[in-house]
């Protein structure tokens, strides 16, 4: 049995750990990581590594960065917190939405909360409170996808389409609708054009929507690409083939760009660069570039005036959250769209994303590789039994052993059961995009022999 450190024996007694099993935690002990610098994280032993997932996604501008820490500094001196309950108000939360809205001119109001979780449940409170001030009570269901992730609040767990985040926790709430995933590779048949399986996925709505009723439908939720999934990157034409449908039936349309926004794909928005319509949006991660828990809704006009009046008719609007519009998480979310727009990210992730994509391609080539996708700086490789859609015998386990294969390696990925997703923060260099990436083949050369010493692949 493994020896714990005094750090790892107290994590074990003290902190319940999210995705983690607890079980086997208290074997191996927690990975502590001490300290972050640009894209290295650094561990208690002092090995650095590329955190090539930003943390979770949303350390856009890297760690440690001085203007960050600034911006929360002056804030807390200034107004350490405060909140926007009973028309109270603070000059960095108007600062914010306002720059939202410059970056979304579609949408007219912005309310604040403190996660991505948060945000699709409000998104989904806001949505049945519109069709109650509407007066068509049934327009309450909702629809998703398999594998989409839209947090673990009891709702937006109820979008999120993994096994895992239902399992003995009693979800999905009733009045979740999960359509399939447009992951081509996996899901699309025999013989089948993308073109195909698009217009396929675009009648299995249609039909959904005949089935169900489409005054009983009231939204259809979607990340642009799908994270915690697989990062799966939709087929071409798939939004542009759903969305008028959604549009026709009055089916209100959700951007999750908790991941995808600010810059990750190349556009301020995954929405936009995968051709995805919106009524509203959910935003967080890269909102603060991390360094903040803040998250947003942004909605479109003829929401906010059906909420707005429906306050005066009731005579108050019971929704919100105490840390919802933070004053230091406004200030740090107002400086980095400002380091966004100052250093050009968006920029830079267009003139990576050639480079990127030639090495998530060329990943392709490897034995133990299926399938490799990829937009902006955001992708993900598939590691595959035999390179056919095949499942491993043990799912997840060939997965897990990559991640420990390449944090050996000096880079930290996420294993999504055998998926290695990822997403490096958006100040990466060509040169540090290039070390990570030499790091991945000899860890796949590892995994495979592995693989086939415990009778995994071929």
């Amino acid at each position: 049995m493994k020896q714990l450190t005094n750090w790892q024996s107290r994590d074990v007694a003290a902190l319940l750990h999210p995705y983690t099993n607890a079980v086997q935690l208290k074997l191996t002990g927690a990975h502590i990581i001490e300290r972050g610098e640009g894209v290295r994280v650094y561990d208690q032993a002092g090995r650095s590594y590329i955190e090539g997932l930003a943390g979770l996604w949303c350390c856009g501008l890297g760690f440690g960065e001085p203007e960050l820490i600034e911006a929360a500094r002056r804030q807390m001196e200034r107004l350490p917190y405060y909140h926007l309950f009973g028309g109270r108000s603070h000059e960095p939360a108007i600062e914010l939405a306002e720059k939202i809205k410059e970056l979304a001119p579609d949408m007219a109001r912005v309310i604040f909360q403190s996660s991505g979780s948060e945000a699709n449940d409000t998104q989904i409170k806001l949505i049945w409170y519109m069709n109650n001030a509407l007066g068509r009570p049934k327009k309450k269901k909702i629809l998703s996808r398999r594998k989409a992730y839209h947090g673990v609040t009891i709702v937006a767990a109820s979008l999120t389409g993994l096994p895992y985040n239902h399992m003995d926790f009693d979800l999905p709430v009733p009045g979740i609708i999960h359509l399939s995933t447009p992951h081509y590779w996996r899901e699309a048949r025999d013989g089948e054009s993308e073109a195909e399986f698009v217009a396929r996925l675009r009648a299995e709505l249609i039909e959904v929507i005949e089935r169900e009723g489409p005054d009983t439908i009231a939204a259809f939720i979607a990340e642009p690409v799908m994270g915690a999934g697989g990062a799966i990157v939709p087929p071409q034409g798939y939004f542009e083939a759903i969305c008028p449908v959604l549009r026709e039936h009055d089916i209100h349309i959700i951007a999750d760009e908790v991941i995808t926004g600010f810059g990750r794909t190349g556009e301020w928005f995954g929405s936009d660069r995968l051709g995805m319509a919106r009524n509203s949006m959910s935003m967080a991660k890269q909102l603060t570039g991390g360094y903040a828990p803040l998250s947003a809704v942004a909605m479109d006009a003829r929401m906010a005036e059906v909420i707005e009046a429906n306050t005066g008719r009731i005579g108050n609007f019971g929704h919100g959250f105490t840390y919802g519009g933070h004053p230091v998480g406004c200030a740090v979310g107002v400086r980095a769209l400002e380091l966004y727009r100052e250093r050009d990210i968006l920029g830079h992730v267009r003139r990576l994303e050639p480079v990127f994509a030639r090495h998530m391609r060329a990943l392709a080539d490897h034995p133990l590789v299926g399938d490799t996708r990829s937009v902006g700086l955001v992708g993900a490789f598939e590691l595959s039994p035999d390179k056919t859609t095949a499942p491993f015998a043990e799912p997840g386990k060939v997965g897990a052993r990559m991640a420990q294969e390449l944090l050996a390696r000096g880079v930290i990925l996420r294993a999504i059961g055998d998926v290695l997703a990822i997403c490096p923060p958006m100040v990466i260099t060509a040169e540090e995009l290039e070390e990570l990436f030499a790091a991945i083949p000899p860890a796949l050369d590892a995994t495979l022999d592995w693989a086939r010493k415990e009778g995994l692949a071929k």
